[in-house]
């Protein structure tokens, strides 16, 4: 019997059922109640017996079109569940959550984000901020930019992105050279590196630590000393001239990497966004290696 059926007429005998009227069904499928009366016909002739019975203003249902409403009410609503679960499957589908170390996000990663968005609009990068050890499962992560200074274990599939480029910075409104440098104690040996590099330069310099490459930046964007940085996180900063090269650009051997719990080649999401990343920081290289040659 049930090829005799139309779908869009239980459709329209269901919201009939449901608000007892044919002028409200009608507003809510956006037809007109001729249409709704149609259908409801067709169904009912296709049946071979009456669904409703019409009682002056309102519609009352027969014993038969109660037990073909029950139906629709468990069809219909189970569709519906469906249907929003599909559609969350597809927007978390076009998600793609991103950890990245503070200071790279804020400096670097964020004023970039609308590049990528015009350049995939139907993607929406969620950014997480958080370094070290990535717990992908628990905090449902896709993808973390991380430097390889720790062991983030065989079963992570990781991808190169960019070698991490270091330099020594002040601002440029300073009118008396600076005395102090602030050094960040997320990097330990960061100081002890700088000064074997540059072997006997920078004498001057008294070493202050804060806790974060932001606050460094920060103190030197206040005029209180140089610090020694990312070249990543203050390439605005040089841009718009607010900050002069005390050093030269220099590689200290580590290196950022885009890690994921899954092969990448499994996620053209993730293929995308790491094809993207890799030429934005190879721009910002290429950017870093001019302004030693001006």
């Amino acid at each position: 019997m049930i090829e005799r059926l139309s779908l869009n007429s239980l459709k329209f005998f269901y919201y009939v059922a449901r608000y007892e009227s044919m002028t409200i069904a009608a507003e809510k499928l956006f037809v007109t109640q001729g249409a709704v009366s149609k259908q409801l016909k067709n169904l009912e002739d296709s049946l071979g017996f009456s669904l409703f019975v019409r009682e002056a203003r309102k519609l009352r249902l027969t014993r038969e079109g109660e037990v073909l409403f029950d139906c629709c009410q468990q069809v219909f609503q189970h569709i519906d569940q469906c249907l929003v679960q599909l559609q969350d499957k597809t927007k978390a589908q076009n998600n793609l959550v991103l950890s990245c170390e503070p200071t790279l996000a804020m400096k670097w990663l964020i004023p970039r984000l609308v590049q990528f968005k015009q350049l995939y609009p139907d993607l929406e990068v969620n950014l997480l901020t958080g370094g070290g050890v990535v717990n992908f499962k628990e905090q449902n992560i896709d993808l973390a930019l991380r430097r390889n200074d720790f062991d983030w274990g065989e079963t992570v599939y990781s991808e190169k992105i960019a070698d991490e480029n270091m330099l020594c910075v002040a601002s440029k409104n300073n009118l008396q050279p600076a005395t102090q440098v602030f050094i960040s104690a997320s990097r330990a040996k960061l100081w002890q590196q700088f000064k074997e590099i540059h072997k006997g330069r920078f004498k001057e310099l008294n070493k202050s630590s804060l806790e974060h490459f932001y606050l460094c930046i920060e103190a030197c964007l206040a005029g209180l000393g140089a610090t020694v940085v990312s070249a990543y996180m203050v390439e605005r900063e040089m841009k718009y001239q607010m900050l002069e090269l005390l050093s030269p650009v220099y590689q200290d051997g580590s290196s950022y990497f885009l890690l994921s719990a899954q092969p990448f080649e499994d996620d053209l999401r993730k293929l995308l966004f790491r094809d993207w990343l890799r030429a934005e920081m190879q721009a910002s290289q290429f950017w870093f290696k001019s302004t030693q040659t001006t």
